[in-house]
């Protein structure tokens, strides 16, 4: 390690599985992998521990309710956002009448968003409308290009097609900016950059990620290019010359590293440290151990799949927490914990007593396997189709309202 003090962000972030403690030998979560052995999927609260983050209690969600004047969001009240850095910071700005703004990201890899990319989008929207914040989408369309074998063209037309997705889940163009990192390399954007650049050093780069020697240098430069956007700075068509402004990063957990590094090196350049609040993972059809990957099609729910594919999909592969026979589920019950029609019910069913009927009916064994599929179905078919009606909408010309360099309606 170099001469330099390292910094418990560092600490935190060394040794297996992609550049982190191995605190849960069973469990793998880096932004390049996530899996587990065991059928209930990843222990979030080792996952708590072991990245240092803070448990997303009652009380915040209670602050939250008090703040909006309305009912958490479902993602908040039934704990898919469970954990978060310095949220309290930005509910202090929000009573003391302060800005802040959002963002988020996405790294194309696939032509078509699938739900558990959704996710974030769905709660960043909720905030959006709660709070009425200015929101930055990023597209690591040069992410994919060095780690995914594409080419340029080829990452910039999926992050295009990508964009189309996010614009789908109700955004506007009034309050967001999207961009793709190939065509947003302004020079304020680059100046930080390249001042993360001088404050982290290689060692620490792969003491974090897990770089080796054999990894193209992109790979090292490419954190920086994550963090830019946790500056106000990086944006001056909507933030002016203000500095002083901090953002909020809904994400799923396994993106943490690359903001425990900015919340690392914000200090230094005279920067607010990012705020998070992390999402767990959208299980794969096959069940719990893995998250939904676009690599495997029949592993997740496209936003692009007709009603019919979410049907066959889910009836097929949608792993069940039942019992071998009829008989026997009858009088043992069915396991909602591994039951992965149960767990997009209680992503996406937006009724807690319903939800909560469903519940006790298959444990119990009253409720089949089947009826449970057909209520996910239902659900699922419900969220998509909502999004992919506001899709059919979405042009080209849609998408250059949200690229190009404009003034967001907020006064800074």
């Amino acid at each position: 390690m170099a001469a330099e003090t390292v910094t418990a962000a560092v600490e935190e972030m060394k040794l297996e599985n992609g550049g982190e403690k191995d605190v849960s030998k069973d469990d793998v979560v880096t932004p390049w992998d996530v899996s587990s052995s065991s059928a209930t999927g990843v222990d979030y609260n080792k996952l708590i521990d072991k990245f240092g983050c803070r448990t997303l209690t009652a009380d915040l969600v209670e602050r939250i309710e008090r703040l909006t004047g309305k009912p958490a969001h479902v993602f908040l009240r039934r704990g898919m956002f469970f954990a978060h850095r310095d949220l309290t910071a930005i509910l202090d700005r929000i009573e003391q009448k302060k800005p802040f703004y959002l963002y988020t990201g996405r790294g194309a890899s696939s032509g078509s968003l699938h739900l558990g990319h959704i996710i974030p989008f769905i709660f960043t929207k909720w905030l959006q409308d709660m709070f009425d914040a200015p929101l930055v989408v990023q597209l690591t369309d040069d992410e994919k290009f060095i780690w995914k074998g594409m080419t340029v063209e080829q990452a910039k037309k999926m992050a295009i097609e990508n964009i189309k997705d996010i614009i789908a889940v109700g955004f506007s163009p009034d309050q967001t900016f999207i961009f793709n990192n190939f065509d947003y390399m302004c020079p304020p954007f680059y100046e930080n950059i390249v001042k993360v650049w001088k404050c982290v050093t290689n060692n620490q780069a792969r003491a974090i990620f897990g770089y080796s020697g054999e990894d193209p240098m992109g790979k090292s430069a490419f954190p920086a290019v994550e963090c830019a956007p946790c500056f106000a700075s990086s944006f001056p068509h909507i933030f002016g010359t203000k500095k002083d402004i901090p953002c909020l990063i809904p994400c799923a957990i396994d993106q943490d590293p690359y903001f425990r590094m900015t919340r690392d090196v914000a200090p230094k350049l005279k920067c607010p440290k990012p705020s998070l609040i992390f999402n767990t993972f959208l299980p794969a059809l096959q069940g719990a151990q893995t998250k939904m990957s676009s690599s495997d099609p029949n592993s997740c729910i496209f936003i692009s799949d007709t009603p019919n594919q979410i049907k066959n999909k889910i009836n097929k592969y949608a792993f069940s927490g039942g019992q071998a026979t009829v008989e026997e589920h009858k009088r043992l019950g069915g396991n909602c914990d591994v039951d992965i029609s149960f767990q997009f019910l209680s992503f996406f069913m937006e009724d807690d007593a319903e939800l909560e009927r469903i519940r006790k009916a298959y444990t119990s064994g009253e409720m089949l396997t089947g009826e449970l599929k057909a209520a996910a179905i239902k659900e699922v078919q419900r969220v998509v189709a909502d999004i992919a009606e506001r899709r059919k909408n979405v042009t080209d010309e849609t998408v250059e309202e949200f690229r190009k360099i404009h003034k967001l309606k907020y006064d800074f």
